[in-house]
Formats: structure tokens, sequence, C-alpha cells
């Protein structure tokens, strides 16, 4: 039977943005630092819907491929787009499991991924993770831009750890966090606490102290974990009403 669900659907639209920004850059039409076309324009070249092409571009801005600068647009990230790999399709492979597990994980991974990245993580890796502190601060009243920049934090300390399979772990991570958090995001609060927090991880990176970004990091998780059950909640709750809702125009 074929999923005709809203989730499919935005799921397949966002894989349809996925495989032209490919082609593109397969084509030389766009390089690493390149503007991606005006908004309206790109979505009447795909025939899809802007609302569409967001979510195709937040997937693409989330796994490291497009780099979203608040106020300036949206631009090829600078080296090789890691299009071919799988990350993509690995979206959705940890929707069986309950919250708590995907916090359990990120808690015995990311609090040793911090530690490991104040100890081998390089100036290019404090630079990116320096922008995306100033691009959360940025972000703080626009919840769904927010998500794509705490996302690709979180990549880069991946990345600075040093260690490819610890980094690919995390890109399974990362890629079901994204595919989650975006329909949920538009209740999250206090996102100015969650900067914060991101700043905190960050300086204890930059300083060289693995101790203090273990305990930065595990601080922020377990506010991260009460976020997600509000922010749970109230999609819930939402959902609810919705179902009320169709029941008595029924």
């Amino acid at each position: 039977m074929t999923d005709h669900s809203p989730a499919s659907t935005d799921n397949h639209l966002a894989t349809q943005v996925v495989n032209h920004v490919r082609q593109m850059i397969e084509r030389g039409e766009l390089q690493p630092g390149d503007k991606i076309p005006p908004e309206r324009e790109f979505a009447r070249r795909l025939k899809i819907s802007r609302a569409s092409l967001r979510t195709g571009i937040g997937y693409l801005a989330a796994m490291g491929v497009m780099k979203v600068r608040h106020g300036v647009g949206t631009f090829v990230a600078d080296g090789p787009p890691d299009l071919g790999k799988s990350s993509l399709g690995l979206i959705g492979a940890l929707h069986g499991f309950q919250s708590w597990h995907m916090f359990e994980a990120r808690m015995s991974l990311e609090c040793n991924l911090a530690a490991l990245a104040a100890e081998r993580g390089k100036r290019d890796h404090l630079t990116s993770l320096a922008e995306e502190v100033a691009e959360l601060y940025a972000t703080v009243d626009d919840p769904a831009e927010y998500l794509i920049h705490d996302i690709r934090f979180h990549r880069t300390i991946a990345q600075a750890s040093g260690n490819p399979i610890l980094a690919a772990l995390m890109e399974t991570i990362t890629a079901s966090l994204y595919d989650r958090r975006r329909k949920t995001v538009e209740h999250a609060k206090d996102l100015k606490d969650s900067a914060d927090m991101h700043r905190d991880i960050y300086r204890a990176i930059r300083a060289k102290d693995p101790v203090a970004a273990r305990k930065a990091m595990e601080r922020h998780l377990q506010l991260a974990q009460k976020a997600q059950d509000i922010e749970d909640s109230s999609e819930n709750k939402k959902k609810a009403v919705a179902r009320i809702r169709r029941r008595k125009a029924q």
C-alpha cells in the first residue's frame, strides 16, 4: 500500500529537493560558496510549494550540505558535499524508539565527543562552532531555523572529535533528531537558555578543557530532554484538538 500521509509526502518532496541540488552540483551549476536561487524561483523550478522547498533545504542544511546565514541567504557549504552518503536515507531509522532512548544514546555519545573535541579540535572547527553559536542567538525567535544551526553545531563537534566512526554514528542520530524535532520545534520555548548552553560547550572546547566540555554537554542534553518532552506534549495536544475538530465537522 502506498503511503500518502502528510509525513510521507513531505519526505518525498524533501528528497526531490535533495536530488535537484545534487544534479545542480554535478553539472557545475552550484559550487561551494554559491548562493542558491531565490526561494520563489527555486520552488517554481521544482514545481513545489515554498513550504516544501524550505523543508528540503532544512534537511540539506542540517546535514551540512547547505549553510544558512541568518538574514543573508542559503549557500552551498564549503568543501565537498556529502550528498552521496546515506545519511538522509537513515532518517526515520530511530522512529520506533522512545524519546528517552534517543537522549540516553546522545548522552553516551555526545558527552564523549565534546571531550574529544576539546582535546583535538582544530582552528577551523572552533571557527565553525563560533559561527553556529552566533547564528543560534540570531534565530532564537525562529525555532525552525534555530534547529538547523543546533544540528550543525552538534555535527561540528562530532567532526572535531577526530574519530570518523563516532562522527558517522552522530550523523545517524542527527538525521533522525532533525526529522523528529522539525515536527515539534514550533512549540519550543526558552531558546535563549539553549543558546547559552551551546555557548558554554563552545567555550569549554575552545579552552581545551575536556572535563568542562563533557559537563557542559551533559547539562545541555538534560535541558534538551526536558524541552523535547514539553514540545511532544504540546504537539500531542495540538493533534488531539485537530482530531476533535474533524469529528465535529463530519
